[in-house]
Protein backbone atom coordinates (compact mmCIF):
# COMPACT_ATOMS: atom_id res chain seq x y z
CA UNK A 1 0.00 0.00 0.00
CA UNK A 2 1.26 3.48 -0.86
CA UNK A 3 0.58 6.21 1.67
CA UNK A 4 0.58 9.94 1.02
CA UNK A 5 2.87 12.32 2.86
CA UNK A 6 2.43 16.07 3.17
CA UNK A 7 5.96 17.46 2.93
CA UNK A 8 6.66 20.86 4.44
CA UNK A 9 10.09 22.37 3.90
CA UNK A 10 11.05 25.24 6.20
CA UNK A 11 13.22 27.02 3.68
CA UNK A 12 11.89 29.15 0.88
CA UNK A 13 15.22 29.45 -0.92
CA UNK A 14 15.17 28.11 -4.49
CA UNK A 15 18.34 26.07 -3.87
CA UNK A 16 17.34 25.00 -0.37
CA UNK A 17 19.42 22.12 0.97
CA UNK A 18 16.37 20.85 2.85
CA UNK A 19 14.31 20.83 -0.33
CA UNK A 20 17.10 18.83 -1.98
CA UNK A 21 17.05 16.42 0.96
CA UNK A 22 13.24 16.07 0.66
CA UNK A 23 13.58 15.32 -3.04
CA UNK A 24 16.27 12.72 -2.34
CA UNK A 25 14.01 11.10 0.27
CA UNK A 26 11.14 11.13 -2.20
CA UNK A 27 13.21 9.11 -4.67
CA UNK A 28 14.12 6.62 -1.95
CA UNK A 29 10.45 6.33 -0.96
CA UNK A 30 9.27 5.39 -4.47
CA UNK A 31 6.64 2.66 -4.30
CA UNK A 32 6.08 3.20 -0.56
CA UNK A 33 5.15 6.85 -0.13
CA UNK A 34 3.79 9.56 -2.40
CA UNK A 35 5.07 13.03 -1.51
CA UNK A 36 2.78 16.06 -1.75
CA UNK A 37 4.80 19.26 -1.28
CA UNK A 38 2.91 21.88 0.71
CA UNK A 39 3.71 25.48 -0.23
CA UNK A 40 3.90 27.60 2.90
CA UNK A 41 5.67 30.58 1.34
CA UNK A 42 2.40 32.32 0.55
CA UNK A 43 0.88 32.06 4.02
CA UNK A 44 0.32 35.44 5.64
CA UNK A 45 1.64 36.03 9.15
CA UNK A 46 -0.82 34.42 11.55
CA UNK A 47 -3.65 36.77 12.48
CA UNK A 48 -6.75 35.40 14.17
CA UNK A 49 -8.83 38.19 12.60
CA UNK A 50 -8.29 36.65 9.16
CA UNK A 51 -10.55 33.69 9.99
CA UNK A 52 -13.52 35.93 9.10
CA UNK A 53 -12.45 35.42 5.48
CA UNK A 54 -9.65 32.82 5.57
CA UNK A 55 -6.87 33.21 3.01
CA UNK A 56 -7.00 30.62 0.20
CA UNK A 57 -3.39 29.69 0.90
CA UNK A 58 -4.28 28.71 4.47
CA UNK A 59 -7.27 26.61 3.40
CA UNK A 60 -5.14 24.88 0.73
CA UNK A 61 -2.39 24.08 3.24
CA UNK A 62 -4.85 22.72 5.79
CA UNK A 63 -6.57 20.57 3.15
CA UNK A 64 -3.27 19.09 1.93
CA UNK A 65 -2.17 18.20 5.44
CA UNK A 66 -5.60 16.87 6.45
CA UNK A 67 -5.86 14.48 3.50
CA UNK A 68 -2.32 13.10 3.89
CA UNK A 69 -1.60 9.89 5.78
CA UNK A 70 1.60 11.34 7.21
CA UNK A 71 3.61 14.51 7.57
CA UNK A 72 7.30 15.12 6.93
CA UNK A 73 8.77 18.45 8.07
CA UNK A 74 12.26 19.45 7.06
CA UNK A 75 13.99 22.41 8.63
CA UNK A 76 17.21 24.29 8.41
CA UNK A 77 18.60 25.60 11.68
CA UNK A 78 18.35 29.34 12.22
CA UNK A 79 19.87 30.76 15.42
CA UNK A 80 19.62 27.43 17.26
CA UNK A 81 15.96 26.98 16.33
CA UNK A 82 13.81 26.00 13.39
CA UNK A 83 12.57 28.26 10.62
CA UNK A 84 9.91 30.80 11.60
CA UNK A 85 7.94 29.99 8.45
CA UNK A 86 7.27 26.55 9.97
CA UNK A 87 5.93 28.06 13.19
CA UNK A 88 3.61 30.26 11.15
CA UNK A 89 2.32 27.20 9.25
CA UNK A 90 1.87 25.29 12.49
CA UNK A 91 -0.15 28.16 13.96
CA UNK A 92 -2.42 28.38 10.91
CA UNK A 93 -2.87 24.60 10.86
CA UNK A 94 -3.86 24.48 14.52
CA UNK A 95 -6.72 26.98 14.21
CA UNK A 96 -9.59 27.65 14.59
CA UNK A 97 -9.66 25.83 17.91
CA UNK A 98 -10.94 22.30 17.45
CA UNK A 99 -10.32 22.35 13.69
CA UNK A 100 -6.58 21.74 13.62
CA UNK A 101 -5.00 19.38 11.11
CA UNK A 102 -2.01 18.19 13.15
CA UNK A 103 -3.69 16.01 15.79
CA UNK A 104 -2.90 12.34 15.38
CA UNK A 105 -0.89 12.87 12.18
CA UNK A 106 2.00 10.39 11.82
CA UNK A 107 4.93 12.80 11.64
CA UNK A 108 8.66 12.75 11.05
CA UNK A 109 11.21 15.54 11.21
CA UNK A 110 14.43 15.80 9.24
CA UNK A 111 16.92 18.45 8.37
CA UNK A 112 20.30 19.20 6.98
CA UNK A 113 22.85 21.97 7.07
CA UNK A 114 26.50 22.39 6.15
CA UNK A 115 27.35 22.35 9.88
CA UNK A 116 28.51 19.19 11.60
CA UNK A 117 25.36 18.73 13.70
CA UNK A 118 23.02 19.01 10.70
CA UNK A 119 20.24 21.16 12.20
CA UNK A 120 19.93 18.97 15.31
CA UNK A 121 19.08 21.79 17.73
CA UNK A 122 16.46 23.26 15.42
CA UNK A 123 14.90 19.85 14.93
CA UNK A 124 14.74 19.23 18.68
CA UNK A 125 12.78 22.44 19.14
CA UNK A 126 10.52 21.62 16.20
CA UNK A 127 9.80 18.15 17.60
CA UNK A 128 8.83 19.67 20.94
CA UNK A 129 6.39 22.07 19.31
CA UNK A 130 4.95 19.33 17.07
CA UNK A 131 4.37 17.21 20.18
CA UNK A 132 2.38 20.06 21.72
CA UNK A 133 0.16 19.99 18.62
CA UNK A 134 -0.58 16.29 19.30
CA UNK A 135 1.13 14.89 16.22
CA UNK A 136 2.29 11.29 16.52
CA UNK A 137 6.05 11.69 16.20
CA UNK A 138 8.23 8.96 14.77
CA UNK A 139 10.83 8.42 17.48
CA UNK A 140 13.80 7.19 15.43
CA UNK A 141 15.89 7.43 13.44
CA UNK A 142 16.58 11.13 13.43
CA UNK A 143 18.07 12.77 10.36
CA UNK A 144 20.52 15.41 11.57
CA UNK A 145 22.48 15.30 8.37
CA UNK A 146 25.54 17.33 7.53
CA UNK A 147 25.06 18.33 3.89
CA UNK A 148 27.86 17.04 1.71
CA UNK A 149 27.30 17.88 -1.97
CA UNK A 150 29.50 14.99 -3.11
CA UNK A 151 26.94 12.55 -1.68
CA UNK A 152 24.45 13.47 -4.45
CA UNK A 153 24.61 13.54 -8.22
CA UNK A 154 23.25 16.30 -10.48
CA UNK A 155 19.77 14.76 -10.51
CA UNK A 156 19.60 14.60 -6.71
CA UNK A 157 20.13 10.87 -6.36
CA UNK A 158 22.09 9.81 -3.28
CA UNK A 159 25.34 8.31 -4.58
CA UNK A 160 27.30 8.00 -1.34
CA UNK A 161 26.68 4.43 -0.13
CA UNK A 162 26.65 5.27 3.59
CA UNK A 163 24.34 8.25 3.19
CA UNK A 164 22.07 6.27 0.90
CA UNK A 165 21.81 3.35 3.33
CA UNK A 166 21.07 5.71 6.24
CA UNK A 167 18.41 7.67 4.36
CA UNK A 168 16.86 4.50 2.93
CA UNK A 169 16.56 3.08 6.45
CA UNK A 170 15.00 6.33 7.62
CA UNK A 171 12.38 6.46 4.88
CA UNK A 172 11.61 2.74 5.22
CA UNK A 173 11.02 3.17 8.96
CA UNK A 174 8.88 6.24 8.35
CA UNK A 175 6.76 4.36 5.79
CA UNK A 176 6.24 1.54 8.32
CA UNK A 177 5.42 4.11 11.02
CA UNK A 178 2.77 5.72 8.82
CA UNK A 179 1.27 2.33 7.96
CA UNK A 180 0.99 1.57 11.66
CA UNK A 181 -0.22 5.00 12.82
CA UNK A 182 -2.18 6.54 9.94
Amino acid sequence: MTNSVAVIVGSLRKDSLNLKLAQALEKLAAGKLVFDYVDIGDLPAYNDDLWVNPPASVLRMKEQVAKADGLLMLTPEYNRSYAGILKNAMDWGSRPYGQGVWQGKATAVAGTSPGSIGAAVGQARLRADLASLSTVLAPLPEVNLQWKPAAYDESGDVIDAGTRAFLQGYIDQFAAFIAKNA
